[in-house]
């Protein structure tokens, strides 16, 4: 398998259904190993989500992202161009594993983990795709607490059908062995002195996403 090279823009795009895009998130390279695709991105970094996403959080009302589920159920959102905010991201995605481990970073430092549960990675040409099964873990910057997150969301996508049987039972066996994880101390928590110095290389620029290539174009750049 060909690796991506670090500082690449890659996109990672949850897909839905029969292959639907459900968001896209620019990122850039920060390692590419057989262990996990290591990508990152701070404030700014271009994305396109499902526009009632983005009004849940313009709004900071947090029952409309329930609307966004039904729409997603219904087949019927549509996606709006946006910004990542407020954090620095890094992001590291093992191809098999039904979990990515987040770090997200402020000014202050690291300011929390955060273990995404989704789909294994399938890559493509510009990235990977994944689709996310909606529960996370929260996991405090020393590792000395963690919390479920979005546990009433999930039992809403698992009514309308969004998460399969077998994606709830990939879910439980995803949860034990990120626990198990966390308290092991493998995986990125085995390195937290790393992880926690880590900050956005400045002298790589936002991640954009892809330009279609206007008429008459070939071989236009697909990345920021």
């Amino acid at each position: 398998m060909e690796r991506f090279k670090v500082g690449e823009t890659v996109v990672r795009r949850e897909v839905h259904g029969s292959g639907r895009v459900w968001n896209e998130h620019a990122l850039r390279v920060v390692a590419d190993t057989s262990e996990a695709l290591v990508a990152a991105c701070p404030p700014g970094a271009e994305t396109r989500w499902p526009a009632l996403y983005v009004k849940a959080r313009t709004d900071g009302d947090r029952s409309v992202r329930t609307e966004a589920f039904d729409a997603m159920a219904a087949g019927t959102w549509e996606l709006v161009d946006a910004v990542w905010q407020d954090t620095e991201l890094l992001q590291w995605k093992p191809p098999a594993a039904w979990f990515s481990v987040n770090a997200f970073y402020t000014g202050a430092g690291l300011r929390n983990w955060y273990v995404n549960f989704e789909h294994p990675a399938t890559r493509t040409g510009d990235g990977f795709e994944t689709f996310d099964l909606t529960v996370d873990l929260v996991v405090d910057p020393d590792l000395t607490g963690w919390q479920w997150k979005d546990e009433d969301e999930y039992a809403h996508v698992r009514r309308l059908g969004i998460v399969t049987d077998t994606e709830h039972r990939a879910v439980d066996a995803a949860r034990d062995q990120a626990l198990a994880m966390l308290t092991e101390r493998t995986g990125p928590f085995a390195d937290t002195a790393a992880w926690t110095a880590w900050r956005w290389n400045r002298a790589w620029p936002t991640p954009r996403l892809p330009r279609p290539a206007a008429a008459g174009e070939r071989d236009a750049p697909t990345g920021g």
